[in-house]
């Protein structure tokens, strides 16, 4: 495996999200150690790696808080957002699954607002489209389905042509289909 800077992230960043906390937590610390002084590594990367540890162990709030030092600098794109076309927007996105989680609704939506508000920075990252479920999902949190159904339709329309058998598009059609 490359220990470039930015394949490292997202090797991490895939151990992450299939739940294998412990070797994201491994490269995790290799960054925190190679790059002490790297800004994307310590105000980007690092906090959105040690809050999905923590959404991973079922710490929501943790992760909320662990993401506050990404605020200042999430706006900004990272080198892999240039190169490897992932990474911008992630603290938000994060956070916004944070807020999920911790069944905050209102909260939520406004993290997926960003990135859906700046979708020119995330072009072909999958969060970009995935945005769209996620605001979806924290309407019909919030009680508000007249939302929730137009960022569902939002989300299958831009995903009509995708394999049917993607899990996370099948159980994008059941939460709509229950919003009916």
């Amino acid at each position: 495996m490359s220990k470039a800077r930015d394949v490292e992230y997202g090797v991490a960043v895939a151990l992450a999200l299939a739940e294998d906390t412990e070797r994201s937590e491994e490269l995790s610390s290799d960054l925190e150690k190679r790059f002490p002084e790297d800004t994307s590594v310590r105000f980007s990367d690092l906090p959105t790696l040690h809050a999905m540890a923590a959404l991973n162990r079922k710490q929501p709030l943790k992760a909320i808080d662990l993401l506050q030092a990404a605020v200042p600098y999430e706006l900004s794109a990272p080198e892999s957002s240039f190169f490897g076309f992932f990474g911008a927007l992630y603290p938000p996105y994060v956070r916004g699954e944070a807020f999920l989680a911790a069944h905050q609704g209102q909260e939520a939506a406004a993290e997926f607002q960003k990135i859906l508000d700046h979708r020119g920075m995330v072009v072909s990252d999958s969060i970009g489209a995935l945005a769209r479920l996620q605001i979806g999902r924290a309407y019909a949190l919030q009680g508000d389905t007249g939302k929730a159904r137009t960022a569902y339709q939002d989300f299958l329309t831009l995903w009509k042509d995708a394999d049917a058998d993607i899990p996370v598009l099948r159980q994008a059609k059941a939460e709509y289909a229950r919003l009916q």
